[in-house]
């Protein structure tokens, strides 16, 4: 009896540590750009609560029309306020829960030390070479880089030079590489914590495009899921700000 006992005990809590394991998992689309804080961000909250973050990183343009038509995700981490709004408005995510996690800064970088110059002025004189940046219809980095371009006069000018990525991480890639001279990138990718990038940048003056406010927003398939929301509130913890700042991205409000 007592051996049965022991048996029946060790299949319910099995059974309980699987429930567990599933309730405890959270997915989450997250923006290219955010790609390694996140990756911090996430075992540091596995740490501190116990739950797990599935990441998937690309495009916030490709994850708005992935999660319009069903993609299985719990939460989203996009590059810009719009998108997370737009989610809100068609019934896909809970508008409470949506909050300014990072203000995010663009960058003008080149693998070669001596191309980029410290006020940007490059763009405007040099002839040859291709330069990347993200597309402006799926990637607000991308769409930051055409306003400064713009705002400098200088778009219609280079536009048969870029090249363009689906998502900033694919910008940089071009960049790193080397099969682009130059590119638009996110500040992130270049400055990580202890580590210093080869090359050359130029950080883009804010005045030059539209603030990069990019927000996080439960959606509604993480609705009742513990490990969604536990994640929203890690993002506004002392650690995680910590980790956004250290990647050189500003800290937002809940909007």
């Amino acid at each position: 009896m007592k051996l049965f006992r022991r048996l029946a005990s060790a299949t319910l809590l099995a059974l309980a540590g699987t429930q567990a394991a599933t309730a405890q998992s959270v997915a989450v689309a997250v923006a290219a750009n955010f790609t390694a804080p996140m990756q911090k961000i996430a075992a540091l909250f596995e740490a501190e609560t116990g739950y797990t973050a599935a990441l998937a990183f690309g495009s916030t343009g490709r994850f708005y029309a992935q999660i319009k038509n069903g993609a299985p995700f719990d939460v989203l981490l996009a590059a810009d306020e719009k998108t997370p709004a737009k989610l809100v408005e068609d019934g896909l995510a809970l508008a409470p829960t949506r909050t300014t996690y990072a203000v995010g800064k663009l960058v003008l970088y080149s693998r070669r030390p001596s191309v980029v110059d410290d006020k940007g002025d490059v763009l405007k004189q040099v002839q040859t070479g291709k330069i990347a940046m993200a597309d402006p219809k799926l990637a607000p980095y991308g769409l930051a880089a055409q306003q400064t371009l713009q705002a400098l006069g200088v778009y219609e000018q280079l536009e048969p030079r870029l090249v363009m990525g689906e998502s900033i991480g694919q910008a940089y890639q071009f960049v790193a590489t080397e099969n682009a001279l130059m590119g638009f990138v996110a500040l992130s990718q270049v400055s990580a914590p202890g580590q210093t990038q080869p090359g050359s940048s130029w950080v883009v003056p804010q005045a030059l495009y539209d603030p990069i406010r990019q927000d996080a927003v439960v959606l509604a398939r993480g609705k009742n899921n513990p490990a969604a929301l536990a994640l929203l509130k890690f993002l506004q913890s002392q650690a995680a700000h910590d980790v956004i700042r250290s990647y050189g991205y500003g800290l937002g409000t809940t909007p």
